[in-house]
């Protein structure tokens, strides 16, 4: 591994930001062309600008809301799904590609206070390639109240509280990791208000490798195993880690400020494969709210694991250099250890929030697609991915080998325990299961008032036309108004479905 050695000078470093950021530009443009992509875009370019390095959540909250006010948008224009809120004023002849503008504009223009002056040139241009009109025009107050509808949720959400945090003091204790030994990185996020998920907690694991008790899982052998398997793997002068470790390492890093970080590169990998499979602007407003709806309540979830359990497990680095405190027999201290990875995230190990994020990505496109197996070819913007002798595209053959490959990933970077990994993965695939599941549905054939919900309402406006023997009860559109009217809406109205 004698060549990473050398692409770690501040030179190099400042020529691979140049690289990455003509690989960002180029990848934009490498995608689909319809509204919604050229949005997600957009987004992608807040996400490597907005935020700082390393927090992932408040982005995963961004592209929830972004692309749920897209959806919303769209569907109330087309009423083919569920809605996730409600359905907002729309006709059927509203510009679909200028609600999808205003509706992203709107809530960009919320969440990136920097970039009002590039998002409001990018909606004025987009607006400027769809003939002037009514239906322009409705397109856009549809959007609008799209946007207005998914701020207004989600302003006390509990994502701008700022909550403080003791740093604990015994072995195992989360403590600021070298070189930088920075702060900490939203802590508050256990307890912001969840997308899909009824609690952050939902999901929560029996903790590491099993333990609630720290000095239980410090003493255990299993413990010993993974401390001893990042200290070799995971070192910056490892010789036992592979090429093609260091390269899946660096991969799915995305760490940097300049890249468009972990969760826009779960977008970028949507964007890839929906150019793959064709698919429309409506079916690309459903997937991309999908997606950013799991992503949205990855971070709660991977955070509720981080900061509200008995374990706020500390990152490999301080546990390696410091393991001649944790009582263990099997591991021995190396205090000048430091991970392949330029630096360690400011979070506690567990879980890890690649990993989860990357799960739920995963659930969701092999929901959304109706098979986990499917090939796609995707690259990284990560900068020292880029500097690596051999780079560029990976291929993968379902999403949950890229999602396992992501999650391992943080292994041989030297900043997570196999642990991490495997629960953030575990909990991340459940989640996007879940969200694909029960979320943006199709329309229920018993919500009679095509209002995007099943409730009474329906069932008291199926009664009375049946009874005056309107032709809108022919509910199996045979062209009769009959009993087999009423026993099929009953059927599907207790079903809910």
């Amino acid at each position: 591994m004698k060549w990473i050695k050398t692409f770690r000078s501040a030179s190099f470093l400042g020529r691979m930001f140049l690289v990455v950021g003509a690989a960002a530009s180029l990848t934009g443009l490498a995608r689909g062309s319809d509204e919604v992509i050229y949005w997600n875009n957009v987004l992608l370019d807040g996400f490597r600008t907005d935020f700082g390095t390393g927090c992932p959540c408040p982005l995963a909250r961004a592209g929830a809301m972004t692309q749920i006010a897209v959806y919303e948008a769209v569907n109330s224009i087309e009423r083919t799904h569920r809605p996730y809120l409600a359905f907002v004023s729309a006709t059927s002849s509203a510009s679909k590609p200028a609600a999808v503008a205003a509706a992203a504009h709107d809530v960009m223009v919320s969440l990136f206070p920097g970039s009002v002056a590039s998002l409001d040139a990018n909606y004025a241009a987009r607006l400027a390639l769809i003939p002037n009109g009514q239906p322009k025009l409705d397109g856009i107050a549809a959007g609008q109240a799209a946007a207005s509808a998914c701020i207004a949720l989600r302003a006390n959400d509990g994502s701008q509280t700022i909550e403080p945090y003791t740093f604990g003091s015994n072995p195992g204790d989360y403590i600021p990791t070298p070189p930088g030994f920075s702060g900490l990185c939203n802590p508050e996020w256990k307890d912001v208000t969840t997308f899909c998920l009824n609690s952050g907690n939902e999901l929560r694991s029996s903790g590491p490798l099993g333990f609630s008790s720290m000095s239980a899982l410090l003493a255990s052998a299993a413990y010993a195993t993974q401390l001893n398997e990042v200290k070799d793997v995971g070192s910056r002068t490892s010789a036992s880690r592979t090429d093609e470790q260091t390269r899946i390492a660096y991969f799915w890093a995305n760490d940097l400020n300049g890249t468009y970080k972990p969760p826009g590169h779960l977008f970028y990998i949507t964007q890839v494969v929906s150019a793959d499979h064709g698919l429309t602007l409506s079916d690309n407003a459903r997937l991309f709210a999908l997606v950013g709806l799991a992503m949205g309540d990855a971070g709660i979830v991977a955070w509720d694991m981080k900061y509200a359990t008995d374990i706020d497990l500390w990152r490999p680095v301080s546990a390696i250099r410091a393991a001649d405190t944790d009582g263990n027999p099997a591991t021995v201290a190396d205090p000048a250890w430091l991970p392949l990875n330029a630096f360690t995230p400011p979070f506690p190990a567990y879980v890890s929030g690649h990993a989860t994020f990357g799960a739920a990505h995963a659930g969701v496109m092999a929901e959304f697609f109706g098979t986990d197996t499917v090939t796609f070819t995707i690259d990284s913007e990560d900068p020292f991915y880029n500097a690596l002798p051999t780079h560029g595209p990976r291929t993968f053959n379902s999403f949950s080998d890229a999602a396992w490959e992501n999650a391992l990933s943080r292994v041989y970077l030297g900043v997570h325990f196999r642990c991490d990994a495997t629960d953030g993965n575990l909990a991340g695939l459940s989640l996007g299961h879940h969200v694909a599941q029960n979320f943006l549905l199709p329309l229920c054939p018993a919500d009679y008032n095509t209002d995007g919900f099943v409730n009474g309402e329906d069932f008291d406006a199926f009664v009375l036309d049946f009874a005056n023997g309107n032709p809108a009860a022919d509910f199996d559109h045979n062209g009769f108004l009959n009993g087999d009217d009423f026993d099929l809406f009953v059927a599907a109205f207790e079903l809910g479905c």
